[in-house]
């Protein structure tokens, strides 16, 4: 059995990543979902590490990571479930470099977007720690998702835009900001 997510353990994954990834070049790293929840101190714990990066080459021990650490990881972005975001690649949060390994929040705003259609209590609850602290400004959010194309709808066949309107507006009116 796999054990949680929690800051200790995260922060020995990156670690690990860094002391794994082949010399010669940089590499960027970027926390989604859970991991950057744990890592800003919403939760104690996940389940798992969800990671992105645009070079596989800084994951090439992940297996032996993974098992050496007893953690579930998957590989996972927001824009695999929902519609990109405009200027997403601008927004990623800096966190630490380790060696020559980069770490970064993948962009919030497209996290926020993720957790409030998956629509999980524990996600829901995410996404307003979200906005709380300030990494997301809700007027912004709310702009960037009108902002989606319909066409780029027909890449989710399980979302439409007027749900993913209305999803937005729920979640809009349980803050009380």
């Amino acid at each position: 059995m796999r054990r949680e997510l929690t800051l200790e353990r995260l922060q020995e994954l990156m670690r690990q990543l860094a002391l794994s990834a082949p010399g010669g070049d940089s590499y960027r790293v970027y926390l989604v979902g859970g991991g950057t929840a744990v890592h800003a101190g919403w939760r104690e714990s996940t389940i798992d590490a969800d990671l992105h990066s645009d070079q596989d080459a800084v994951f090439r021990d992940i297996q032996r990571i993974k098992e050496a650490l007893s953690l579930n990881i998957e590989f996972a972005r927001p824009e695999d479930f929902v519609p990109p975001l405009t200027g997403a690649g601008n927004r990623h949060i800096f966190i630490e470099t380790i060696r020559n390994v980069s770490f970064y929040h993948y962009d919030p705003y497209s996290q926020l977007l993720s957790k409030v259609i998956r629509g999980f209590r524990r996600d829901l609850l995410d996404a307003e720690q979200f906005v709380r602290c300030g990494m997301v400004d809700l007027a912004s959010f709310r702009s960037l998702v009108h902002q989606i194309p319909e066409s780029i709808y027909a890449k989710y066949p399980t979302l439409s835009r007027k749900a993913v309107l209305g999803a937005i507006d729920a979640f809009a009116r349980t803050l009380s900001l």
